[in-house]
């Protein structure tokens, strides 16, 4: 078996080994392929003694020489995350005032007050679905790193591991923003009575205070993007597929075997309780699903057959029971996700069992 530093494992034809600390063990994995791959493997370390365990992707990969120029330009982006996220979280709305001013149209103060209302509201909007643009440029980065030529992709995923990291953690905030969105009918309100007030004052020939921050042409692009029941996962996936689309040098297995290895990675954490069960912190199950999910999904819209297809690299039923066996309140998002967000799922390839599961 190839050598393997503390925090990685090994693939074979009989399963998946990794070590730890000079510890060693051994998971049967029927679809192991015979390369060295990435794993998700949890490090435990002493705090003022205490043992905390965290997945090694979330702390301990540290960009290479090598790595940096990209690392570095999405890491730039990856520091917004975090805040682009509470300010969603935090997103209220002006239902109240927008219907106040609906019921009373010819009452110029609750109009104004309305307006005045939606215009901040229409600036954040606005940064969401910039911040969106710049995770995109951030992933086809990342996919040109992970995905180039002469390396595979698991051996890309054990050379460049804290751009496997990035890669990971921007799929974990796509799907913790689209879950908000989805919860948040607020968004789309606002932003078409924002719409429908600025196209009424146009023809009246009022100026608009904050037409010039959101001018018609933008405020198109932004239409469509809220539009998606999951927004950010829609501009990563016709990403993914235009990166494959124009670098046809690039063999698309490239592209879809790094997919599929993250994913069989993330089930293989999750389902085995003896590693499930030394997860301390439930961000860290959280995590997991989420990317694992995000995979599928990028899978599935690169991959001529999909992700549910019998020739799949994926195991989908595997997959899905994972989210299943997770507390239903905890995984109704992600299972939408895969329910709504694929391309094949509907295909008369999928299997009737798949379907099912999904029902």
């Amino acid at each position: 078996m190839a050598s393997v530093s503390p925090i990685w494992g090994a693939t074979c034809n009989k399963g998946v080994f990794w070590r730890d600390r000079g510890r060693e063990w051994s998971l049967p994995f029927p679809k192991a392929k015979e390369e060295l791959m990435l794993v998700w493997i949890k490090r435990q370390k002493e705090d003022r003694g205490t043992r905390t365990e965290t997945p090694a992707l979330a702390i301990d990969a540290q960009p290479t020489e090598s790595e940096k120029e990209i690392y570095n330009q999405v890491n730039v982006v990856l520091k917004d995350a975090e805040g682009i996220l509470e300010d969603l979280q935090s997103y209220r709305g002006a239902g109240h005032e927008i219907r106040e001013a609906i019921q009373h149209p010819a009452d110029e103060k609750l109009q104004e007050k309305a307006w005045g209302a939606v215009i901040p509201l229409v600036g954040k909007l606005k940064k969401f679905y910039e911040f969106s643009q710049r995770l995109e440029a951030a992933l086809r980065g990342l996919l040109g790193a992970l995905t180039s030529t002469p390396y595979s992709p698991t051996q890309h995923l054990e050379r460049e591991q804290a751009l496997a990291k990035q890669f990971a953690e921007i799929l974990h905030f796509t799907l913790r923003f689209d879950e908000l969105k989805m919860t948040n009918p607020a968004i789309q309100n606002d932003f078409s009575y924002y719409r429908r007030t600025l196209s009424r004052m146009r023809i009246n020939n009022v100026p608009a205070e904050g037409e010039n921050e959101v001018n018609n042409e933008l405020a198109n692009r932004m239409s469509l993007f809220y539009a998606e029941a999951t927004p950010m996962l829609k501009t990563l996936s016709d990403a993914t597929t235009k990166f494959v689309s124009e670098n046809k040098n690039l063999p698309i297995e490239n592209t879809t075997d790094c997919l599929s290895t993250m994913a069989s990675v993330c089930r293989v954490m999750l389902e085995t309780p003896e590693y499930r069960s030394r997860f301390t912190n439930e961000e860290t199950v959280s995590f997991c699903l989420r990317v694992m999910v995000g995979v599928i999904i990028l899978y599935d819209h690169v991959h001529p057959v999909g992700a549910f297809a019998k020739t799949s690299k994926i195991d989908m039923k595997g997959c899905i029971k994972v989210l299943k066996d997770q507390p239903p309140n905890s995984v109704e998002g992600l299972l939408n996700a895969l329910r709504y967000t694929t391309k094949h799922l509907n295909d008369e390839t999928t299997s009737k069992q798949i379907k099912s599961m999904l029902q």
